[in-house]
């Protein structure tokens, strides 16, 4: 699959650390079996640009950890059609998302997992917003979503007892 993520890096980002949000985005894609080839445009922030952007688009003023901006309204297990490519790539624009690297760090180590496993799941996390998923509720949506998560993240070898 041709599937293409555009990563925009506001604070350092070790390039092992770009790797991995990468390689997380399009396990996401394919663990979805998204076919249509798509473009995923990933901003890695701190918490002071995610601050900024979560106070304009949602009026939170509060830091937060992973934001998903999806260009299309899909249903879960919806996927992107090939006629709604951009005819000068051949790809649909699924969408962005912000990280906050300063935020995933923290929760990694709160959480006592790894950076990578933090970061990864926040990856998977957003594309899954960006293809109708959502955990507004407490209960099935939100469980699916968590299934489908620990299920990309266990085909990458990311568990939580593991990485």
């Amino acid at each position: 699959m041709e599937h293409e993520v555009y990563l925009d890096a506001e604070v350092e980002t070790p390039p092992e650390v770009a790797a991995q949000i990468r390689r997380a985005v399009l396990a996401a894609l394919e663990g979805e079996g998204v076919d249509t080839p798509c473009i995923v445009e990933v901003c890695v922030t701190g918490d002071e640009g995610i601050h900024q952007t979560n106070l304009e688009t949602r009026g939170v003023d509060a830091p937060t950890d992973v934001l998903s901006f999806p260009m299309f309204e899909l249903s879960p297990g919806e996927k992107p059609q090939a006629d709604w490519a951009d005819p000068d790539t051949d790809k649909v624009f699924l969408g962005d998302m912000m990280i906050s690297l300063e935020r995933a760090r923290a929760q990694a180590e709160e959480f006592g997992h790894s950076p990578e496993r933090e970061v990864c799941y926040l990856a998977v996390h957003s594309v899954l917003h960006l293809l109708g998923y959502d955990h507004l509720d407490e209960g099935p949506m939100k469980a699916r979503m968590r299934q489908r998560e620990e299920a990309i993240l266990g085909k990458l070898g990311i568990t939580r007892e593991g990485v």
